[in-house]
């Protein structure tokens, strides 16, 4: 039997022969006081495989001098600053050990958990405490199990915090200047150009460049992005990542600045609190000098003046909140209920709305050439899938994570508000812990606050950190699953759901349906018998399983008599 972390191990470049020395060949047994996880963290894949290797080997060997064992070692590639962005592996570290499995979470260092600072350090200290449970950093030698070290945690995880913030804003101020300076930002290079290592400007790509031009030349002569597409399939020539073209990829190629070789102009997005998250609008504008002309970055696919020819001809042709051609249009509301869930049987491609009927998008956006394509009439398929999803659930185990999903993600659609103060509510709590640490700092570390006073607002402190904690354990309480285990209950729920809400309801228990082509024109083959669904669970609900088996030992045993 082989440890689930070992394709992980061996990823990172152990041999197994190391790996037997590490104590990480066999799996890890024993009860959970003698468990551990390990926790290993890189923020971008440049960084050094050798030194993660190194980081591994640290955590084994204080393991080792405890004398516990590491269950499961977590490896992931993600930003630990960035409150938007989900950790999964590391949710998945700490949910071991909420779920009592281990007792020990290991981290090399804590920048490594965590640069959100000491609320959430805090908070998760407080998560572990009632369960027995410890973090451990290696190399700064610190537990959390021990007298007065949480308030050393609190303050190098909100140094950690500061440090990514300078980090940040020593990044933004030097890719401002390259832009200003006319040199490529970074990432991905249109179609058509490259920009060779170094030089920070854009030129012709040999290979792409006739390419790209034939697409200038077609869309200035009018020809649809459709009909540039369909011919480019035809001939069998594929886009720079070996893929066939759509016409959403020509529109895009069309409206970027950089491919008439400009600085793109971006805003970045923000979230409600007014956080930078990693996207970036973009605003199909180039980026303006001091003297009101668009910075150049090197050569261009077209100039400035056939670019903003294309970009006239394109939104000439766009429809106001479609995807063709409009920028403006914002997020658009959902109209079927199976777009993104239907796969069209050849090309195992998406099926999407297509008036009065799912169509196989590839068909529609790459041509004849990318696939055959199907269509199958919208209304029968919606009144099929409502049957299927609610059988489905029904049959489905109380404990199946499906219905806990579908609990979760409904709530979540339904009372989108409970979810906005659950996110503020976690948020307050974090800056309120983080203040109490301050406070600690001041009093303890910098001598610079009496103790009066810090009684005082340490008091208030307390009260409005205890508050937070029952406000969030109030809004965090389990769903109401019993609609969930009735059918007309169940069937009122998806009525009321609306087009949006049937989305997110069949997206939580389905990974996809899969429509069997006709046996022939006029096949009268049921519809539900040529939907194939793909269930994300297909635990059954011991209720009903059992009512089955008394029908058929009552029909069993009827039979018998006669």
């Amino acid at each position: 039997m082989e440890r689930t972390d070992l394709p992980t191990l061996r990823a990172l470049g152990f041999k197994d022969e190391e790996l037997q020395r590490l104590g990480l060949w066999a799996p890890a047994a024993g009860n959970s006081g003698d468990l551990a996880e390990a926790y290993i963290r890189r923020s971008k894949k440049r960084d050094d495989l050798s030194t993660l290797r190194a980081h591994v080997r640290d955590i084994c060997r204080m393991a080792t001098s405890e004398d516990v064992a590491i269950r499961h070692v977590w490896f992931e590639q993600k930003s630990a600053s960035k409150a938007h962005v989900r950790r999964e592996e590391f949710e998945k570290a700490t949910g071991a050990v909420l779920e009592g499995l281990s007792k020990t979470l290991y981290v090399w260092k804590t920048d490594r958990l965590s640069r959100r600072g000491m609320g959430a350090v805090d908070r998760l200290i407080d998560d572990f405490k009632p369960r027995g449970a410890r973090i451990v950093s290696v190399t700064e030698g610190l537990d959390s199990s021990q007298r007065g070290v949480r308030m050393v945690f609190g303050i190098l995880s909100d140094r950690a915090r500061e440090e990514a913030e300078d980090i940040a804003m020593r990044t933004k101020t030097g890719g401002d200047a390259h832009k200003a300076e006319g040199r490529w930002p970074g990432g991905v290079v249109p179609y058509g150009l490259r920009c060779p290592k170094g030089s920070g400007k854009l030129e012709h790509d040999p290979a792409e460049y006739p390419i790209a031009r034939r697409i200038a030349e077609a869309l200035l002569d009018g020809e649809t992005p459709a009909r540039i597409a369909n011919a480019l399939n035809a001939e069998g020539i594929k886009t720079r990542k070996g893929k066939m073209w759509r016409a959403q990829t020509v529109i895009h190629l069309a409206q970027s600045p950089s491919w008439a070789g400009l600085i793109p102009d971006r805003e970045r997005a923000k979230d409600e609190f007014g956080n930078p998250l990693d996207r970036w609008h973009r605003r199909g504008a180039p980026l303006m000098g001091p003297n009101g002309h668009p910075i150049q970055a090197g050569e261009g696919v077209v100039t400035f003046a056939e670019w903003q020819k294309i970009s006239a001809i394109i939104s000439g042709r766009s429809r106001p909140g479609t995807t063709i051609g409009d920028r403006s249009r914002g997020i658009r509301k959902a109209a079927t209920i199976m777009t993104g869930i239907l796969r069209c049987p050849y090309c195992k491609g998406s099926m999407g709305n297509g008036g009065r009927n799912y169509r196989c998008i590839t068909r529609m956006n790459q041509g004849e050439a990318a696939c055959r394509g199907m269509a199958t009439l919208r209304q029968r398929v919606d009144e099929a899938m409502a049957v299927m999803w609610i059988d489905h659930v029904l049959s489905l185990s109380p404990d199946s994570p499906t219905i806990h999903a579908i609990a979760r993600d409904w709530l979540s659609y339904q009372d989108p508000e409970k979810e906005n103060r659950k996110t503020q509510a976690i948020a307050a709590l974090e800056s309120a812990v983080g203040r109490e640490m301050q406070l600690r700092k001041e009093r303890f570390l910098l001598n610079r606050m009496s103790e009066a006073d810090f009684d005082y607002l340490w008091r208030e402190l307390n009260v409005q950190i205890e508050s937070l904690k029952v406000e969030l354990a109030e809004i965090s309480r389990e769903a109401d699953l019993s609609p969930l285990m009735d059918p007309y209950s169940l069937a009122e729920l998806w009525q009321d759901a609306g087009i949006s809400g049937q989305r997110a309801l069949l997206k939580a228990a389905l990974k996809s349906v899969t429509m069997i082509p006709p046996k022939g024109v006029g096949d009268r083959t049921p519809i539900l018998d040529r939907l194939e669904p793909h269930w994300r669970d297909e635990s059954v609900n011991p209720a009903v399983e059992a009512a089955w088996d008394a029908w058929e030992e009552r029909r069993t045993g009827v039979a018998l008599m006669n």
